[in-house]
This record gives structure tokens, C-alpha cells and sequence, in this order.
């Protein structure tokens, strides 16, 4: 654990999970692991922050934390919600359906990387770049392949639909870094969670000064 970096996670944590982050067209066994991805990125999320959700799916993420962040847009290229106060959905590609001119405290990328093929994921993190606003975090989540062989267990017995499953290219956690540091970003944190198969990063704008800190 990266300690004195990043200072409430626990509560944060906690609080994430007391929320229902059930949405309407996914089933309750991804709505569980989208929920364990949620609660971990949380305390990484600045308070009253704007926030771009990458792949948002539901909305869930602006569900749990819409009273603590000041706005977002969250972005899909499957079906999006329905704008709700403050935070605002768009089904398309990112960044080129996302509100022009707009930068963000926080962008968020949980258990998408793997959906995006090679070339498509460093044109991603190429345009994140200018989208960070100079003390923002980009937050990512990135399953361990071995993921797959779990959703193939329960698309059988018919908990988990796996949330686009079929599109994964096969991306390793391990890569993420190269992808983020090659293009302008520093790691702050790197965390594995639920049983070592997924993992948590947390980067920075480089330009902000930011030190690279790791934990495996």
C-alpha cells in the first residue's frame, strides 16, 4: 500500500459499497464486480470533482459518486443513460463525441483498456492527455486475462452476461504503464485487487511534477 498519498480511502471504500450500483441492463454478478472496480477507484476521485467516465455502461459510477463529485460526462459506445442533473451521457467514441473543449480532475477507464484494440488504445491515451486538467488523475482498472476463463464459468451458469467479454484483446495489466508513461503521464500508484486478478493505476500529467510510486 502507498501510504500518506492519497488520504480516506477506507471510508470511501465503504461507502461505495453500502450503494446499489445495480443498473437496469446488466446482471447482478458484473453489477457486483462493477461495484468492487467502483469502490477502489473512489478515493482517487477528487471531492467536487469533473469526472469523464470511459466506458461508463449504466451510469454507476455517477450513481454512487454523484454526491461528492460536482459533475461528469460519461461516454459509451453501447447504450448510455439519460442525462441526470449535472452529469451527462454520450454514446459514441471518445474523444471525438465528447464535449469539445472540455478538460476534466479526474478520468476514469475501469475494465476498458482490454475492450480497445493496441492501436486504438494509444490513440486513447494520447488524447487523454490534453482531456486532464494539470492536477487531475487518470484512474484505470485492468483485469488479468485469467479473468476470462472466470466470466466464461459464469456466463454458463447465468450470473454474468461479461460486459462485452467477446471484445478482449488479450491486454496485459503490466502494459498500462508503458502505454500511460510513453505519452506524457506518471504512474502514483499501482494496486492489485480482488485476489490479484485485477489491478489498480492511478496517474498523473507528468508535466505536473508528479513521482512515480508502485506497489504490486
Amino acid at each position: 500500500m502507498v501510504r500518506g498519498t492519497f488520504r480516506g480511502a477506507s471510508s470511501l471504500e465503504s461507502l461505495a459499497a453500502r450503494k446499489s450500483v445495480t443498473g437496469a441492463h446488466i446482471k447482478q454478478g458484473d453489477s457486483v464486480l462493477q461495484s468492487w472496480r467502483i469502490r477502489k477507484a473512489a478515493p482517487y476521485i477528487p471531492r467536487r470533482a469533473h469526472v469523464l467516465d470511459i466506458g461508463c455502461s449504466d451510469g454507476a459510477l455517477f450513481r454512487v459518486l454523484g454526491d461528492r463529485i460536482a459533475s461528469g460526462v460519461g461516454i459509451d459506445t453501447a447504450l448510455v443513460p439519460p442525462n441526470r442533473g449535472s452529469f451527462r451521457f454520450v454514446q459514441g467514441y471518445a474523444p471525438s463525441a465528447l464535449p469539445k473543449g472540455d478538460t476534466y480532475d479526474a478520468i476514469t477507464l475501469l475494465a476498458v483498456l482490454e475492450h480497445i484494440p493496441p492501436d486504438a488504445q494509444r490513440d486513447l491515451a494520447i488524447a487523454c492527455l490534453p482531456l486532464l486538467r494539470p492536477s487531475g488523475r487518470l484512474i484505470c482498472t485492468v483485469p488479468s486475462p485469467k479473468v476470462d476463463s472466470l466470466i466464461h464459468l459464469g456466463q454458463r451458469i447465468g450470473m454474468l452476461d461479461g460486459m462485452a467479454e467477446h471484445e478482449h484483446y488479450g491486454f496485459e495489466p503490466g502494459d498500462t504503464v508503458v502505454l500511460f508513461t510513453t505519452r506524457g503521464f506518471a504512474l502514483r500508484l499501482h494496486r492489485r485487487f480482488q485476489l490479484g486478478l485485477n489491478h489498480l493505476f492511478v496517474f498523473a500529467r507528468a508535466d505536473g511534477g508528479s513521482r512515480s510510486r508502485h506497489r504490486s
